[in-house]
């Protein structure tokens, strides 16, 4: 090594300065001495130079990728030290020191959304579910397999429902309709038959677990599944086979629930195409039931299960909810761990229940919740939820041009006057105009981290969709993403966060139109929890898509427009799901749209 003033020294005069000739091509500092003083530091720019040549002109390209602009005398400079400066940054990846990356390794930095408030959430933990009806069980198969959770249970409780029985329900619906949306990738007939059957056992026998005790349920194929295949969805996993469960399915087998299929995904974790095919809305078997909890979105409201888990980054929990017409809920960044779930973001994923009530996902979210040590990310947290609490009073944000713009549509804009009929008081809030896109950055260079490897070695040339708005390209393109921006980019999101603490000081929750872009960005990049409901239907003239418009794959066009369900979004203070569920629950009672079925289901 040399100092850093000895280095200096010897470079060139016109490499530092502004006097490099106009394009000069790229120079080679001279070598360092052999030797150096004691007590001289080490140095930036003296390591041996190493990678390919670069030039002038190598620079004069990137800067179109950043849009930045060097000078001719800085582009040479930066040229002829290049080799020998920043080499070491990649040895990592491509040097004699080449160090693979484990999965189980997660970033230094957290992303920790209590920004240093203390005492987030409830200070204690309650959970009151509805009364009990006395609800005689259905004749009819169909009415039982749509029954929400909080009634299931209620019949499994009283043995009226066996497990065994309801399993066999969803079973034969899952041969006769799955076929139609394709929302199951891995069928576990044998397993759950077995569970329910010792689920009815425990029943009997005085044992009963609780709401979930016998209940049918799929998780999204990216949650590991001892001795089942966990897929991504994604060709190049279609057949690995994980030893262990995901420490969410651990607590559902706990809760006595019964594990029946692993559910679609968009290959990766990216909107609703799989290996497999296409998952469809069963509201509109022409259109993809959107992503990428497209099989826990479509499979729940098709009946073929009871319950379900979906996972979100940037919006896969609430886009297939309001696309298929059932409830989504997204927890509070940290409550659910995501030991054995797929990473795509670490500090971005969650992991929520879907399901087709609001009682319902609070049912399961009860069951998934707290730390696990194996997800650094999960912290303690308590739930308080009463299903008979007033809603009177709560203070409902909003932003008065989200609503009356697209996406909202009358029905969004009538549930803000049910929540005001219903004592709530509408409060209009305001959010800075900032550029939030910029904090997808974040999203996509955490996302070709997490899969560099399945990039660098083409297995993600093997996947489906090769399209430039699919995982493959936008992968290989976030490479060229700046360090530098992705730092700006968190400190962004620190302002964001900044700002969303100071609208909850305002109001004790927000309702948006559920596919408004900066709230999906902004709330996921906080943090914050959301509740995703069906309050209407609406009627649409084309088939609508998760992927960019592209004139050779036309949507299909409905004359007369169908009807759809439609619905809205709350927005809550981290850890503080119990009030979005109380408010959520009010609307669904009030809108009473929650029990209609897709036609044909």
């Amino acid at each position: 090594m040399t100092s850093r003033r000895l280095f200096l020294a010897q470079v060139p005069a016109g490499l530092l300065g502004t006097a490099a000739a106009a394009g000069a091509g790229a120079q080679t500092p001279p070598a360092v001495p052999a030797s150096t003083p004691p007590g001289a530091p080490p140095t930036f720019g003296n390591a041996p130079a190493v990678g390919p040549e670069v030039s002038p002109g190598t620079f004069a390209e990137a800067e179109k990728l950043m849009r930045v602009n060097l000078t001719e005398a800085e582009r040479a400079q930066a040229a002829a030290s290049w080799r020998n400066t920043m080499p070491a940054m990649l040895d990592r990846r491509a040097g004699p020191r080449r160090l693979a990356i484990p999965e189980s390794a997660v970033p230094a930095l957290q992303w920790n959304p209590a920004l240093g408030r203390g005492g987030l959430g409830p200070a204690s933990n309650r959970f009151v579910r509805s009364p009990a009806a006395a609800v005689p069980l259905p004749a009819s198969e169909a009415d039982i397999a749509f029954a929400p959770v909080t009634q299931l249970s209620r019949w499994i409780e009283s043995r009226a429902l066996t497990s065994e029985r309801l399993t066999r329900i969803y079973l034969a619906r899952i041969e006769r309709l799955d076929p139609k949306i394709r929302a199951i990738i891995t069928l576990t007939a044998d397993q759950a038959l077995a569970q329910a059957r010792q689920a009815d056992q425990e029943i009997a026998a005085g044992r009963y677990r609780g709401p979930l005790h016998g209940v049918p349920f799929g998780v999204k194929d990216l949650l590991d599944t001892a001795g089942i295949p966990t897929t991504y969805g994604a060709e190049p996993f279609r057949h690995r086979v994980p030893g262990r469960d995901a420490v969410v399915v651990q607590r559902l087998r706990a809760a006595g629930a019964v594990l029946l299929a692993k559910l679609s995904l968009g290959a990766l974790a990216l909107n609703d195409i799989w290996f497999g095919g296409q998952t469809m809305n069963p509201w509109l078997p022409e259109e993809g039931a959107s992503g990428s909890s497209a099989g826990p979105g479509a499979a729940t409201a098709a009946g073929l299960v009871a319950f379900s888990i979906g996972s979100e980054t940037g919006g896969s929990i609430v886009s297939p909810a309001m696309r298929c017409g059932v409830t989504g809920l997204r927890p509070t960044f940290g409550r659910v761990p995501r030991t054995g779930a797929m990473t795509l973001c670490w500090s971005l994923d969650k992991l929520g229940p879907m399901t087709r009530s609001v009682e319902d996902a609070m049912l399961v979210l009860q069951a998934i919740s707290g730390p696990d040590a194996g997800d650094v990310a999960s912290v303690p947290s308590r739930l308080k939820f009463d299903a008979r609490a007033p809603v009177k009073g709560l203070k409902i944000g909003y932003v008065p041009a989200w609503m009356n713009e697209p996406p909202a549509i009358d029905v969004d804009r009538q549930a803000l006057e049910m929540a005001r009929s219903l004592g709530m008081v509408p409060t209009p809030i305001r959010l800075p105009d900032w550029p939030y896109d910029g904090l997808n950055l974040i999203l996509f260079a955490e996302a070709a981290a997490a899969f560099e490897e399945l990039v660098l070695s083409h297995g993600v040339d093997q996947l489906k969709v090769q399209w430039a708005d699919a995982w493959p390209n936008i992968f290989r393109q976030s490479r060229f993403l700046s360090a530098v921006d992705y730092v700006q980019a968190d400190r962004l999101r620190r302002m964001v966060a900044q700002e969303m603490a100071r609208v909850f000081d305002e109001v004790d929750l927000l309702l948006v139109p559920s596919l408004r872009d900066e709230m999906l960005t902004i709330s996921n990049q906080t943090g914050h929890p959301s509740l995703t409901l069906r309050t209407g239907f609406t009627r649409v003239a084309q088939a609508r898509s998760d992927w960019a418009p592209d004139p050779a794959r036309p949507l299909p066009q409905f004359s007369p427009p169908r009807r759809v369900p439609h619905g809205v979004t709350l927005i809550g203070r981290l850890f503080d799901e119990g009030t979005l569920a109380q408010a959520g629950l009010a609307l669904e009672r009030a809108a009473g749209v929650a029990g209609e079925r897709p036609p044909g289901f």
